[in-house]
């Protein structure tokens, strides 16, 4: 054999002596955890990252109910996806760029013998093996036992509670602070405009009509509306003014019956209170509409007061009541119908003024005490907002990681 041809056997034993160290080279770092946050049935399978990433490799995860076997192929998994980085819920925020501290892993729910698919049972022992396949070369982890449980608390989810507690304090200062003082609220045009419209209802002789959205109970613009209607029905009693309300559904009915009453007897007119004027017009969307419009026909109103969450019927009754040259003030959080209200109503509360509208007419500390405790709030969200935003711009992410909902 001359000079190059040992030149050219050394080449090829170096390489085949890399490839088979490679392929008996064993995983390291593997373990089987308990996956945290959780009610069991999970166990998590990590392992050190390869100091050589194979471009083409499989990770294969075997599981048995004893250390003896028969294992089974559990699942599969690209040798490049899978790292811990990707997962902070389950490992925390960790650096993607350096590889010695950015692990790989596995989630494991099911339990594959002979039988089919099975949980994970809790407080049961399974042993995992795990395999390395780049198409040539393979390698093997050794049998490492692990077993799931239930976890009391999820600590992926206590920056919520550290932040809705935060949250919570501050509105609870506010209340406090509410009680010993009054405390500033800007001026909400719509409100304001009540009593010229319920004054000028009482001056013309005329009724006011107050129209729900076509929303039940459970909805937050129907629970608002029925609060300010309870201001309304306060008023309309003091002015010997009649009042009608008009209801999308017998809840929202009874409701808005028992509020009325209930002004009227603060007001010390109980004998003034009609149940018959807080009725049902109909129960679907157009229906409920044109029997309204028959109402401001016939009647003609001089206040025109609708509150709740409407739908394209708002624009129906608005210009309908506008004919009647009636004090229109709408409210209401659906913001497809909010242009429509502001063009054809005299005034309009916008969104979330919907829901202060309580606290604004009552000036009750508690009432009070929120509004200005939420409004503290999300003036600090926007403050993290922008701070955070800056932050990013040197890739500081602690407040992105603070913030993050899992």
């Amino acid at each position: 054999m001359n000079f190059f041809g040992w030149i050219i056997f050394l080449v090829l034993y170096i390489t085949m002596s890399n490839q088979c160290a490679k392929a008996m080279s064993p995983l390291t770092g593997v373990q089987v955890l308990d996956a945290p946050n959780d009610d069991g049935g999970r166990l998590v399978c990590i392992w050190d990252r390869p100091d050589v990433m194979p471009t083409d490799g499989v990770y294969r995860i075997f599981i048995s109910d004893s250390i003896y076997g028969p294992f089974y192929l559990v699942g599969e998994q690209k040798s490049n996806g899978g790292y811990q980085s990707d997962a902070p819920d389950l490992f925390g925020f960790q650096n993607p760029l350096n590889p010695r501290h950015d692990g790989q892993f596995y989630i494991v729910d099911k339990f594959v013998g002979g039988q089919g698919d099975d949980s994970i049972d809790n407080g049961k022992k399974y042993f995992l093996r795990i395999e390395l396949h780049d198409g040539h070369n393979s390698t093997r982890s050794a049998v490492i036992p692990g077993t799931a449980s239930e976890n009391f608390f999820n600590w992926a989810k206590l920056n919520n509670l550290l932040i809705a507690s935060a949250f919570s304090i501050l509105i609870l200062g506010y209340i406090g602070v509410a009680r010993r003082k009054a405390l500033y609220i800007r001026r909400i045009g719509g409100l304001e405009a009540l009593d010229e419209a319920l004054g000028r209802a009482t001056e013309m002789g005329k009724p006011v009509l107050f129209i729900h959205g076509l929303r039940d109970m459970s909805q937050i613009s129907t629970i608002a509306a029925v609060n300010i209607l309870g201001r309304i029905a306060g008023k309309t009693a003091l002015y010997d003014t009649a009042l009608r309300v008009v209801a999308p559904d017998p809840v929202v009915m009874s409701v808005s019956q028992e509020t009325v009453q209930a002004s009227y007897f603060e007001a010390g007119r109980p004998d003034s209170f009609n149940p018959d004027h807080v009725f049902v017009a109909g129960t679907e969307q157009f229906s409920y509409a044109a029997a309204t419009e028959g109402i401001m026909v016939r009647d003609r109103p001089a206040a025109h007061i609708m509150m709740g969450y409407f739908y394209a019927e708002s624009l129906i009754l608005s210009e309908t009541c506008a004919t009647n040259g009636a004090i229109q003030i709408a409210g209401t959080d659906a913001f497809t119908q909010l242009p429509f209200f502001v063009t054809t109503c005299d005034y309009t509360l916008l969104g979330e003024e919907l829901y202060a509208a309580s606290a604004y007419l009552s000036r009750e500390p508690k009432l009070l005490g929120s509004l200005k405790g939420q409004d503290m709030g999300k003036a600090l969200i926007i403050a993290v907002l922008i701070i955070g935003s800056f932050l990013s711009i040197f890739e500081i992410t602690i407040l992105k990681q603070l913030f993050s909902s899992y």
